[in-house]
């Protein structure tokens, strides 16, 4: 038996899908499904049309040619594929529960059937006597082989049966089970809606030169066979097809975006004056990295070219960024220009702050903090300052793209972190400048593979730095188990023996705060009993605390006067002590890749040497244990977010989810970097060659586009 896994299916279809009259029809005008099934659909599956039917794709298939006899089956087998005869069944009861048994005969030995819910429905559809598909995990109990809860399927005769035929299973609901739509009832509205599908419902927008080169099937074909292909060549091919039209059109939009947004017309910031030299020559505390004067170059190339610059600039925990951004801003000022940094929230908007005021003392720089905290005269100074010139650069959070928000002359915007920022709110942000937009440079501390980052940045420039700064030591990491909890109350003995701080972190898990601050609180009162003031001081800070409360218990761990700080997040704490050396993560495991690696570049700011210690349950699950060993083996922000990619797919990754820019099915950047490069490359080729799909073998693309109403808005928008 083949078993074949795709992509679960998210509810997301790829942009510009809008094809036909027939495919914009309500659901509940498809046969089988009426207004209240209908509902249920757009509840339970956000499935609103006969196009979000029709994009509604399988997550698995099972080839119904590859049996096996009940005699031949083993333990330790993957779920099974039986076709027998049902010979029995009846209902047992246990108090107030009931369940369904029967017996399935193939001849060569018999099995047993068990289920626990929906016995009463379950036992109206079933006939003794029929032959049956069986589809199941087999287990034993007192000896004897069992299937709990099969999926079945009634076999009318052999000369009905479909042979041949990869049989698809489609995600479903409780709710929907219910009302008759599991898979195989969503297998019946699938019939019912493609029974009546052409070709004219599915235009195919793809030039004929790049079908005919990538030997593609029609677009048409690929959306009837993805739902019942015949055989696992039929169903390649399929797959091939809807994959390339995701990456397709999504670099298609990039590319278009990226070309667009190299002609904007921005400010030429040519001169290098006094504010960057003296700065660059007197108050940089440290040589720049090879890598951070290279991004310089670049930056300092598109600034000057009266080009609006776009750039993406990546780089690790600690690989200093923020200098880089600091030197774009000071040519801005010394070519009379405004800045802003946009943060996503306070904390960070503040950390950026502090950090700056620290670098620009001593210099004839001006700038403020505006967040929605600051109010009063206080916030109208800093309005009213920033509007006459006064100010020359201003750090915030959301409150900087309000209306009563008036720059005098802006000319660069840093944003950190862009996936936190919605399309709108960046537009907003643009329109600060007048005459012409500002140029754009986003920051981000999440490092994203360079496949990855061709999906969802494809339409900037990327920088990226790539080396820390000299004299920073690898963090070293290790994994202790719950065991040998006495070693670690030891270890940081002796670090603050040596005048370290510590950071102790417990997971903040949404679906269970109470437990994981039952956890903290416990965790603080052990350390309480092992670690005793006055010769320990020790802060706990987690989010329930009122701001002022926090505040305070940070200032106590930032000014040295405690040795340890325990949060739930240090991610939410954000603050930068170069003298802590020793992160301790507890249960570890409960926490992803990348946000333990943001975790550990908490520490090692110093020039000493800093530890992370990963604490782990006993019992470990695979995946557990691979990202921890991960963590022990590398530093490398990079290698660990392509890690993480392979463990968890990238509409987990932290950041992504909330960019919009993954709106895939099937198709994956990791998985499919191939097909992604040669998507891209295909694109740019078209678009270099034609801009404006003129030409006669691009009419059907540009039609397309057309037609759909220029569905991917080609924005300006950074």
């Amino acid at each position: 038996m083949i078993i074949l896994d795709l992509f679960p299916s998210s509810g997301i279809t790829y942009i510009c899908k809008k094809m036909s009259r027939y495919l914009e029809t309500s659901i509940e005008y498809l046969k089988g499904v009426g207004p209240v099934k209908g509902d249920l659909l757009k509840k339970e599956k956000s499935i609103f049309t006969f196009e979000d039917l029709l994009f509604d794709f399988p997550f698995r298939y099972v080839d119904k040619t590859k049996t096996i006899k009940i005699s031949n089956i083993r333990s330790g087998f993957d779920p099974v594929l039986i076709k027998g005869q049902l010979i029995a069944l009846h209902k047992k009861s246990a108090g107030r529960r009931k369940r369904l048994h029967g017996i399935l005969d193939d001849e060569s030995g018999q099995i047993e059937l068990v289920w626990f819910q929906g016995v009463s429905f379950i036992e109206k559809s079933l006939h003794v006597g029929g032959s049956y598909m069986c589809y199941g995990k087999v287990s034993y109990h007192q000896g004897k082989k069992s299937i709990a809860h099969p999926e079945l399927e009634r076999i009318e005769s052999d000369s009905n049966q479909i042979r041949g035929q990869l049989s698809p299973v489609y995600s479903t609901t409780e709710k929907l089970n219910q009302r008759g739509l599991n898979s195989k009832g969503l297998i019946r509205l699938k019939k019912n809606l493609i029974s009546n599908l052409s070709s004219h419902d599915l235009p195919d927008p793809v030039p004929l030169y790049i079908l005919d080169r990538l030997k593609l099937i029609s677009k048409y074909d690929a959306h009837r066979i993805i739902h019942f292909p015949q055989n696992q060549k039929e169903l390649d091919a399929a797959i091939k097809r809807i994959k390339f039209d995701e990456f397709f059109f999504m670099q298609l939009r990039l590319w278009k975006r990226y070309q667009s947004r190299k002609n904007i017309i921005s400010y030429s910031f040519d001169k290098i004056g006094n504010l960057f030299n003296d700065f660059y020559g007197d108050k940089l505390p440290f040589e720049l990295t090879a890598a951070q004067k290279r991004v310089v170059k670049e930056i300092r190339k598109d600034i000057g070219s009266g080009r609006q610059m776009n750039r993406l600039l990546q780089g690790d925990v600690g690989s200093g960024k923020t200098i880089v951004a600091l030197l774009t801003i000071l040519i801005a000022a010394d070519n009379g220009f405004q800045s802003c940094l946009m943060a996503p929230t306070e904390i960070l908007a503040n950390q950026h702050y502090t950090g700056l005021v620290e670098l620009l003392e001593g210099t004839n720089i001006q700038l403020a903090l505006l967040t929605g905290s600051i109010k009063g005269s206080r916030r109208k100074k800093i309005l009213a300052d920033l509007k006459s010139g006064v100010l020359t650069f201003i750090v915030g959070t959301h409150a900087l793209i309000e209306d009563p928000v008036i720059f005098h002359r802006l000319g660069l915007a840093i944003t950190d972190e862009q996936h936190r920022f919605g399309v709108q709110q960046r537009a907003k942000l643009w329109k600060k400048a007048n005459p012409y937009p500002p140029h754009i440079l986003v920051m981000t501390a999440t490092p994203i593979p360079r496949t990855l980052a061709m999906t969802v940045y494809g339409d900037l420039d990327v920088s990226i730095i790539d080396e820390l700064p000299p004299g920073r030591k690898k963090v070293m990491t290790y994994v202790i188990r719950d065991r040998k909890r006495g070693q670690m109350i030891e270890f940081i003995k002796k670090e603050i023996e040596k005048g370290r701080q510590i950071y102790i972190v417990y997971p903040l898990i949404e679906e269970s705060e109470k437990l994981d601050l039952a956890n903290l609180d416990q965790g603080y009162e052990y350390l309480l009993s092992q670690l005793p003031r006055p010769q320990y001081q020790i802060s706990i800070v987690h989010g329930r605390m009122k701001a002022q409360d926090k505040e305070l218990e940070m200032n106590q761990f930032v000014s040295g006067r405690s040795q340890i700080l325990v949060a739930t997040t240090v991610i939410e704490v954000g603050v930068n002590v170069p003298n802590a050396s020793v992160m301790i993560i507890e249960n570890a495991e409960r926490f992803g890749l990348s946000q333990l690696h943001q975790l550990r570049g908490r520490v090692g700011r110093g020039n000493e040497q800093a530890y992370c210690i990963l604490m782990a349950g006993n019992k470990l699950s695979k995946e557990g244990k691979e990202r921890l060993r991960v963590m022990c083996e590398t530093n490398d922000g990079f290698k660990i977010a392509e890690a993480d990619l392979k463990l968890r797919g990238p509409g987990d990754i932290e950041g992504l989810r909330q960019s919009g820019e993954l709106a895939l099915n099937l198709a994956n950047p990791i998985s499919d970097q191939d097909m992604l490069e040669s998507t891209r490359n295909i694109v740019q080729m078209i678009l270099n060659d034609d801009e404006n799909l003129e030409k006669s073998i691009n009419k059907r693309l540009r039609n397309y586009l057309i037609k759909t109403k220029e569905k991917f808005r080609w924005s300006f928008i950074g």
